[in-house]
């Protein structure tokens, strides 16, 4: 292993429906940050590495590993525009 490489991170195992639910948001979805999310979980879920994920969608390694873990912890809740970085609304 090389040192100071961070591990790779990956969805959690998806379902075929969430998997197809996935694939509707990315053909129909009209917000940009949805769309990208979604298609950061396909991509994940169907193997891609941070690394892979990142140069199509020229987003940031942090980005993806935010959303995956996202995704982990809260599932669709988190492609969700309003999923905000930091202290939840009401802490404070």
């Amino acid at each position: 292993m090389l040192v100071g490489r961070r591990p790779e991170v990956f969805v959690r195992p998806v379902s075929m429906e969430e998997g197809r639910r996935l694939q509707r948001i990315g053909r129909t979805s009209k917000d940009p940050v949805r769309l990208r999310r979604a298609i950061v979980i396909l991509m994940s879920a169907q193997g891609g590495s941070v690394r892979d994920i990142t140069s199509l969608l020229q987003v940031g390694k942090d980005y993806v590993r935010d959303v995956v873990h996202a995704f982990n912890e809260r599932g669709f809740d988190a492609l969700d525009p309003k999923m905000e970085r930091g202290t939840p609304k009401g802490d404070p």
